[in-house]
């Protein structure tokens, strides 16, 4: 973020000037960081004393590491800085006490104090994150602070300040803030402080407000005519695949959706945006652990290319799906799948076409901004030239992959769309290209990381040390294969190769091991403990995927249901049983998008039994004001 334009930015790290309380104050331009300083995403890590302060050179980061230095406190770490702003204790670190943390809303009849919080919506200047600073002064016309993410220049000689924000106190006595940017606005302090005179009352939202409600939409013979449009490839495959123009394949759920409220979305809002952050610091965390890595069934030849992977900054996720039981009882995650191309097309498309169909006009679409989330994330990829979407050849992945590409020519890509890898040949160089010529160098895929691993473990016979010994990258007599296209050294997969490690359920018992009783995570372990025994578990494969090999069993130890499927040989993890909530005779799944790392809309998956497969249906999701509920209940 940057403020003046008349003044050279000054590249990322520079010192920009002393804040008082001697804490230093650095340029956050990520564009100008030198990667020979910064050569993976470890080094972006900021530790004072060992203890984690946040991301260099960011609002959040500033903010701790100054209130850890002069006050000997932290707030608990956020997804997002507009969060500071519900928190109520912070930790102290000598005794890891906790002290009383009061919010107070731009306006409020008390004022800000110097080392106080100052935090900025969500929107604007602040889109998506929001902003948070530290107060040093506070005059009835103005009040200085100091920051980190905004506006990279070295401050004049003799400032000790950032910036300094208008102010007016009102006639009752309120004290009102005005934001240097027009498109952005102070949302509020926050103070460490037990008199919560003037406070805002942050409680706990109603628990009622968490379930979901099924609703019938009225039938108007509405199943008799089409409803998509087939004169888009996206659609046409989709209305091919479901065998006509429908979102359920159960002809009962036909005219049959669910509402949640938009107190429910606000809190998946914070999980996705929490849980992403959690599943990053946990994949660091494994990449930095070879013990760790090693329960992760992954050929060790592949360990470089992922560690590669993983610490090539500009190689981001576009986005993922997190899995959620969301009910009275809480939101709880299941898992996070990084390496899905599934249910996008449903959330972002299919589904508000439907509920325009049969009239389901209540609330709006769980997935009204997914698409231009996904276009947005594409435009800040990177991507050079031709980009190919690489896809099996079975009809799911035919309206996944037209999707994807539809959303990619929207944001200003090259793609093609290649079928299997029948056609792909080796050119004179070395490099694999498709059927025109083209070499590959970006991919997009619908194929699963494990289909190629599962490639390299059939060609060593699962021979430890021939996995140990592979070359990922060796010339080949025969035609490529698809481990040949997506572990070239010169091609730029998404989602990227590291996503193999949050996407397996071997980092469900690591972030258990990190942030034991988060309320978003579930109890999970590499072994079967007392308690999980006691509570009931559900037994998974690290790397299945599509609801296959799983087995849930109740507190005595008896199994209560299974799956079958392909993943039996892989090893297990143990997650405590959470059992998703049942709705009309509906179990119900609610998962959540991230774009480029932050939530980006959510869909519903529904069935009969406990667990949630592949051929599962997705019911339209719609969400509606909480009073509209409360009102219906």
């Amino acid at each position: 973020m940057t403020s003046d334009s008349t003044k050279a930015i000054a590249p990322f790290g520079t010192f920009l000037g002393m804040a008082p309380g001697d804490v230093p104050v650095y340029s956050s331009d990520y564009d100008s960081a030198d990667d020979n300083e910064l050569p993976n995403r470890h080094a972006y890590r900021s530790y004072v004393d060992g203890i984690f302060m946040g991301y260099k050179w960011q609002c959040v980061e500033f903010a701790r590491r100054w209130l850890y230095i002069n006050k000997g406190y932290i707030f608990d770490d956020v997804a997002m800085a507009y969060d500071i702003f519900r928190l109520t204790s912070a930790r102290q670190i000598s005794d890891e006490s906790r002290l009383p943390l009061k919010s107070f809303r731009n306006g409020s009849l008390r004022h800000p104090e110097v080392g106080s919080l100052l935090i900025w919506n969500e929107g604007g200047e602040f889109e998506i994150t929001g902003h948070v600073a530290i107060v040093t002064k506070v005059l009835p016309d103005r009040l200085f602070l100091i920051e980190q993410n905004v506006g990279h220049f070295v401050w004049p000689e003799g400032q000790d300040y950032s910036r300094e924000l208008e102010a007016r106190i009102s006639d009752d006595g309120g004290y009102w803030l005005s934001c240097s940017y027009g498109d952005a606005s102070v949302l509020g302090w926050v103070i460490q402080t037990d008199n919560d005179e003037h406070a805002e009352i942050i409680e706990p939202d109603d628990p009622e407000l968490f379930n979901m409600q099924l609703r019938h939409a009225p039938k108007k013979n509405q199943s008799a005519r089409a409803w998509l449009n087939v004169a888009n490839p996206a659609e046409e495959a989709f209305v091919a695949m479901m065998g006509g123009h429908k979102l359920a394949s159960r002809i009962e759920d036909d005219h049959k959706y669910m509402v949640m409220t938009d107190t429910a979305e606000r809190e998946l809002k914070r999980a996705t945006n929490e849980l992403h952050a959690l599943f990053m610091h946990a994949t660091d965390y494994v990449l930095q652990n070879e013990e760790l890595l090693s329960g992760f069934n992954i050929p060790p030849a592949l360990w470089p290319k992922i560690h590669q992977s993983w610490n090539n900054r500009r190689n981001q996720m576009i986005t993922g799906r997190f899995d959620f039981s969301l009910s009275s009882k809480g939101i709880k995650v299941y898992e996070y799948n990084c390496d899905s191309a599934s249910c996008y097309m449903e959330a972002g498309i299919v589904q508000e076409k439907w509920a325009k169909h049969y009239g389901a006009n209540e609330g709006e679409s769980s997935a009204t901004e997914l698409v231009e989330e996904l276009i947005e994330a594409w435009k800040n990829s990177d991507v050079k030239g031709v980009i190919h979407i690489m896809q099996d050849t079975d009809l799911e992945e035919s309206y996944h992959a037209l999707f994807m590409k539809r959303t990619m020519e929207k944001a200003g890509l090259n793609c093609k769309v290649i079928k299997g890898v029948a056609n792909l040949r080796w050119d004179e160089d070395g490099d694999v290209v498709d059927a025109d010529g083209v070499k590959i160098r970006w991919v997009w895929k619908t194929w699963a990381w494990e289909t190629a691993l599962d490639q390299i473990r059939a060609e060593c016979d699962d021979d430890e040390q021939r996995l140990r010994e592979y070359q990922t990258d060796a010339p080949r007599q025969s035609a490529p294969r698809l481990v040949d296209v997506l572990l070239r050294k010169d091609v730029m997969v998404y989602e990227p190769l590291w996503t193999l490690i949050p996407s397996n359920k071997a980092i469900l018992p690591v972030l258990w091991m990190l942030f034991p009783d988060h309320p978003y995570l579930l109890e999970s372990s590499f072994e079967l403990s007392d308690s999980l025994k006691t509570n009931g578990y559900v037994s998974k494969p690290i790397a299945g995927r599509c609801g296959f090999n799983i087995s849930v069993f109740d507190g005595k130890d008896s199994l209560m249901e299974e799956t079958d499927g392909r993943f039996a040989h892989q090893d297990q993890i143990f997650q405590a049983l959470w059992k998703l909530p049942d709705i009309g005779g509906y179990r119900s799944q609610v998962c959540t998008f991230s774009g480029a790392g932050h939530y980006a809309g959510s869909c519903l998956r529904v069935d009969p039994t406990l667990v949630i497969t592949k051929d599962s249906d997705l019911m339209t999701l719609r969400v509606i004001e909480s009073d509209s509920q409360v009102a219906k209940t």
